[in-house]
């Protein structure tokens, strides 16, 4: 299994979080896992919603001390 791809979207707002992870997303090959770090608490709706239209799965939404959301996201094989 290949490493996942790590999106950065921390300090930025609604919209950029999704479409960091709409791009990733796009380039990524089926199977992949996409990780994307967040601190819009607006990301805790839009990702997970987003998601569900791009027919992708989210594995895993963990809060982390430093005030980061972390997603773990799998692209649909």
């Amino acid at each position: 299994m290949s490493e996942p791809i790590l999106i950065d979207a921390r300090g930025h707002h609604c919209p950029v979080p999704t479409l960091k992870l709409r791009k990733a997303h796009e380039a990524a090959a089926p199977g992949s896992e996409l990780v994307l770090l967040a601190t819009d608490p607006m990301a805790r709706i839009d990702v997970p919603h987003f998601a569900g239209q791009i027919g992708a799965s989210v594995l895993e939404i963990t809060d982390q001390d430093d005030g980061v959301i972390r997603f773990r996201i799998v692209k649909a094989a």
